[in-house]
């Protein structure tokens, strides 16, 4: 030792070792249970090891270490404060998920149904329908009148409903959400 300095080592990660305790026992204070505390542990080694080239040797590395440990402690706090404790799995038993098939089943009877109208009516409804451009808009880039447009969407519509074996006033995507509607939507355009 010289002048109440310790020697420096060549590597730092020489001295990780005889730093376990001193962070252990921070760790503990922190996180008042000992088996997190020997995690926070660690996990500081393990960081602390792998960017070992950013720490500077002519600085304090049992500052640099509690520091690594408190941040990790921290950062652990606020993510577990957004987990539920559900240690008997009564919160996971009462989550459901609506099963994938039933989008992917209306997507089929969907596009069967929406092949069969006419190009015209399937036109009308991908530009009105899925594209969300205007019926004047649409009579521009089909070239027809705003009238025809309307016509042939309204026809379109009860046809297609038709061809779903939908009620009259019945949504064609009742029970499916709107990330569903607009996915088939999507692909009914693309398939256009």
């Amino acid at each position: 030792m010289t002048a109440g300095f310790p020697v420096p080592h060549a590597d730092p990660r020489d001295r990780l070792a005889g730093a376990i305790p001193k962070l252990r026992a921070f760790a503990i204070s922190l996180a008042r249970d000992a088996t997190m505390a020997d995690d926070l542990v660690q996990d500081t080694i393990l960081k602390a090891w792998s960017n070992i080239e950013k720490f500077d040797p002519a600085t304090n590395l049992d500052a640099w270490l509690f520091t690594i440990l408190r941040n990790t402690f921290y950062s652990s706090l606020r993510k577990t404060r957004r987990e539920v404790q559900d240690s008997d799995g009564v919160h996971a038993a009462s989550l459901s998920v609506k099963p994938d098939h039933d989008g992917h089943m209306a997507m089929r009877e969907f596009q069967k149904a929406f092949d069969k109208l006419s190009p015209e009516h399937r036109e009308v409804l991908i530009l009105v329908g899925a594209s969300g451009f205007s019926c004047e808009e649409a009579s521009e880039m089909m070239g027809v009148a705003i009238g025809t447009v309307k016509s042939r969407a309204s026809r379109a519509r009860k046809r297609l409903a038709e061809l779903l074996h939908l009620k009259d006033g019945e949504d064609m995507f009742s029970g499916t959400d709107g990330a569903t509607q607009a996915v088939v939507m999507r692909t009914a355009a693309a398939g256009f």
